[in-house]
């Protein structure tokens, strides 16, 4: 098998209890991800704190900074820049995001649609780690979805956002540590494949 392309790996921040085992089991591949952490509960601390949407947006961005240092704590190289990866890193996202501001300053706009637009930036495959097994759409997993549906596992944002840029995310569960791994080596595993039509 050939060795796995550079990916962006968006990390939820519903995961934060699994990092100690996480983490390390992603930072072990040493493949060539760039990850985009979720702000977990610094984020929802500013939610709770009820501030404007302006001043919210960039503090749940920093909130997001806060946990790639939590990251980069198991050993994950931390960088604020967004490029090709050429091993497991993890972006500081505050800094190039208050340069460029690419996105509306709502809650509505998770850190889902930020690792979106890092992967659309960088022209590469973006794999989603959430706390479920994927996109679900009456109920059911939607193993593969090819235009836009609605579900609450995703923002509102996120699918516009993927299927207009046209970015190939695959859903996994972060919390299956065997699932993040084989998908990490192009494995098929339970989860969802949303494949924009190029």
């Amino acid at each position: 098998m050939s060795d796995p392309a550079p990916r962006v790996v968006k990390i939820g921040g519903s995961l934060t209890d699994r990092f100690s085992r996480l983490i390390p089991a992603i930072a072990e591949t040493g493949y060539p991800l760039l990850i985009v952490p979720g702000g977990g509960p610094f984020a929802d601390a500013v939610r709770a704190a009820g501030i404007g949407e302006e001043c919210s947006h960039w503090m749940a961005i920093a909130a997001m900074d806060q946990v790639g240092w939590w990251i980069a704590s198991f050993g994950v190289e931390p960088t604020d820049r967004i490029g090709v990866p050429e091993q497991p890193s993890v972006l500081l996202p505050y800094a190039e995001l208050r340069r460029c501001d690419p996105l509306p300053h709502s809650w509505e706009v998770t850190s889902d649609v930020i690792a979106a637009w890092v992967a659309s930036r960088l022209g590469l495959d973006l794999l989603l780690l959430k706390s479920v097994d994927g996109l679900y759409s009456g109920g059911r997993l939607a193993e593969e979805v090819t235009s836009p549906i609605t579900c609450a596992e995703v923002d509102p944002h996120f699918l516009p956002f993927v299927f207009a840029h046209k970015i190939r995310v695959q859903v996994v569960n972060g919390r299956n540590d065997d699932r993040v791994v084989a998908a990490l080596r192009g494995s098929p595993v339970r989860g969802t494949v949303i494949h924009p039509r190029f």
